[in-house]
């Protein structure tokens, strides 16, 4: 018996474009990966800071060139006056509604809050919060039109 016997080999197609709803949705799970992680390093006492090339012109030669810069990114959670982590869940600049007039998750401390986030990166994946991806991105979308 072969070793390419042994494999599922099947007659597929890449797809050109992904729909929008599937972009947004990989969009924002990306953001939430990032947003655990940066979780993860704080509760351990570390930072978490990626990095993104680049591409910067030489003032002197004009010569474009790529740089490894760190990326910034700023924790979605905050303090709330009870003492409680509150966490929102932001597309671009909105802040999601994740239910009828509220838009933030009350955790208790950083262990709930990673399980949390992963919790929710879960519901995003499955497609749970499309209605309100598509209710901000329209609504950025409006701030473009004149």
């Amino acid at each position: 018996m072969s070793i390419m016997s042994s494999l599922k080999i099947v007659a597929a197609k890449k797809p050109n474009k992904q729909p929008p709803v599937i972009h947004r949705r990989n969009k924002l799970s990306t953001k939430l990966w990032e947003q655990l992680q940066l979780a993860k390093a704080q509760s351990n006492g570390e930072t978490y800071a990626p990095t993104r090339i680049r591409s910067v012109r030489d003032p002197e030669t004009g010569v474009r060139r790529d740089i490894e810069a760190p990326k910034r990114v700023k924790p979605w959670w905050f303090m709330a006056d009870t003492g409680r982590v509150c966490l929102s869940v932001r597309y671009g600049a909105k802040v999601l509604e994740l239910s009828k007039g509220k838009s933030a998750v009350e955790v208790a401390g950083p262990t709930e809050l990673i399980k949390t986030l992963e919790t929710i990166k879960s519901a995003v994946d499955a497609g749970e919060l499309d209605a309100q991806i598509e209710a901000a991105s329209l609504a950025l979308r409006d701030g473009f039109e004149k």
